[in-house]
């Protein structure tokens, strides 16, 4: 097992000693059913315990994993005739961010995503998944063209957050977030967020103002990554799976909050052990909320929003005594 994660350690000794013990009987010529069989069952129940039981610093590790699929993976997965598209018609074309039309069951859609690299090669061309101004411009451009010709809008939230660099900020990073978050809450189709991996911060907001907010069962999301968090709490961002055990960023922490609408489940150990089922997962969820959706109004879709966000945060006031 490659690329394990340290609570992983002991599922992945077991599983080095059971094929040590199958290899060693086929060279031997020895029968080692009874102990193999043995093995496997005690292998069984540790990873149930093992995987029922993460802990929120845990799944922040998974939703960060090497071999995590990306946006591109499920949408070649999920959809068919992708086309991508490219560049904001503004400054140029930001990998981080990736989009274009497709067909989910024959339905015309427009689906964009973030996209982190990989390998480190291209992890720096696509900034390691957080867009530049024009990445967030470009998404907003293909979600204009699907509101125009009238296509559902489907996202996949996939980052630590916008890029944080000078050169983001000198070409109006706030400014090309917020414009989306108020163009989003506007449009008149089904718009569908799906946090597949880290959403973090306004980089994630940016693509996430949907109708439906569906989260993977190892995703995370929060206002900021638990690193930031540590930076600013601790002056320490190694403290990160610490922050991550306080901030509620959990996709069972954000349901009960009522942040999200649902949970989809993931292979167990994560959604890098099967991409086929977790795309699988991811589609059925797509398509039962997009027949939901398509019975309402473009007006409906309008208020469907509004209320969805107004509703968050819930405030107590008290009389002066």
């Amino acid at each position: 097992m490659a690329n394990e994660l340290p609570f992983e350690t002991a599922l992945v000794e077991m599983r080095k000693k059971i094929d040590e013990l199958k290899q060693f009987g086929s060279e031997k010529g020895i029968d080692f059913t009874d102990e193999i069989a043995r093995l496997e069952e005690r292998y069984t129940r540790l990873e149930e315990e093992v995987y029922t039981s993460i802990s929120p610093s845990q799944k922040m590790h998974l939703a960060r994993h090497q071999q995590r699929p990306t946006s591109l993976d499920f949408i070649q997965a999920i959809f068919t005739d992708f086309m991508e598209l490219h560049g904001d018609r503004l400054y140029g074309d930001d990998m981080a961010i990736v989009g274009g039309l497709a067909k989910l069951n024959g339905v015309p859609v427009t689906v964009v995503g973030h996209q982190r690299g990989k390998d480190m090669k291209d992890n720096i061309a696509r900034f390691f998944g957080s867009p530049h101004p024009e990445g967030f411009r470009k998404a907003l451009r293909l979600m204009q063209q699907a509101d125009k010709f009238k296509r559902p809008i489907i996202t996949f939230i996939d980052t630590k957050g916008a890029y944080p660099g000078n050169t983001a900020e000198e070409r109006g990073q706030s400014e090309a977030i917020a414009r989306n978050l108020r163009d989003m809450m506007l449009f008149n189709v089904p718009i569908i967020c799906v946090v597949i991996g880290e959403g973090g911060s306004g980089g994630a907001l940016g693509l996430g103002v949907g109708n439906r907010v569906l989260m993977l069962e190892n995703a995370i999301y929060s206002v900021i990554s638990p690193n930031g968090a540590a930076s600013i709490l601790w002056k320490d961002a190694s403290k990160a799976d610490q922050a991550a055990e306080a901030m509620k960023i959990t996709a069972d922490d954000l349901l009960g909050m009522e942040i999200i609408e649902e949970i989809i489940p993931e292979p167990r150990g994560g959604a890098h052990k099967d991409l086929t089922m977790q795309a699988d997962l991811i589609k059925a969820a797509l398509q039962k909320h997009l027949e939901e959706l398509k019975e309402l109004s473009p007006e409906q879709l309008r208020e469907d929003r509004y209320h969805k966000f107004r509703k968050i945060g819930k405030f107590t006031f008290e009389e002066n005594l």
